[in-house]
């Protein structure tokens, strides 16, 4: 057996790879270099879309960036200086109006304090007229008691006729005597000092005057005070 041939293996891999033919000098072909590069080499690498490697495409979108800065700041400047400007007029209304009102409440004090004084003195100015004019008609009562008691003997008649006289000055002034004797008992004029038992009268009916009452305009100013029958 020769030197060149080489005794197969047995189960030796069928599959590899056929060795690269050699030129009778020992170099490879060309043409098979060409094609062993070509698998090599890798292919060309897609950059990615918004890739700031390149900085022509970059330069436009920080300017966006800065410009939408410097408004949003300007924007946070202006809004606050904005909101006070607003709440300054609004407070200022705010004052003007309380200050209307305070206004008006001290004129309504003072208009209210003016007629209580006017209606106090108006009260006064009537109560001293009134006074006035009763007391002058009361002063020919007062000369008739003074002529009475410069008379001599019986002086009954002169002060009889100086009551009658004094009753009439009272009752044109409103004053009127409460009705007593034999009348029924009625407490809002009358005020029972005792009761006396009696056949000859219904029970609560007056038997007898002890004091006089008297009505003012209807008002009553005295109760008369009274005897009142009452039943065994």
């Amino acid at each position: 057996m020769s030197s060149e041939e080489q005794p197969r293996q047995p189960g030796g891999n069928t599959d590899q790879e056929p060795e690269a033919s050699v030129e009778p000098n020992g170099e490879e072909s060309p043409d098979e270099n060409v094609e062993a590069n070509a698998e090599a080499s890798p292919g060309p690498i897609d950059e990615p879309q918004g890739s700031i490697s390149d900085p022509a495409s970059s330069e436009p979108d920080e300017a966006l960036a800065a410009d939408g800065a410097a408004n949003r700041a300007d924007l946070t400047q202006e809004e606050p200086g904005a909101a006070e400007e607003e709440l300054a007029a609004e407070l200022e209304s705010v004052r003007q109006e309380r200050d209307g009102y305070l206004d008006s409440l001290m004129r309504l004090k003072a208009e209210f304090d003016n007629s209580r004084k006017r209606q106090q003195r108006e009260k006064e100015r009537i109560l001293l007229s009134a006074s006035e004019r009763l007391v002058t008609e009361l002063l020919p009562v007062l000369d008739n008691l003074d002529r009475a008691l410069e008379a001599e003997g019986d002086v009954r008649e002169g002060v009889r006729a100086t009551r009658d006289q004094f009753v009439e000055v009272l009752g044109r002034e409103g004053l009127l005597p409460v009705a007593s004797d034999g009348q029924a008992f009625d407490p809002t004029v009358h005020e029972a000092v005792m009761g006396q038992f009696s056949e000859e009268h219904e029970e609560g009916t007056i038997l007898q005057t002890f004091e006089r009452g008297y009505v003012l305009n209807g008002k009553p100013i005295r109760a008369a005070k009274v005897v009142v029958a009452k039943q065994a």
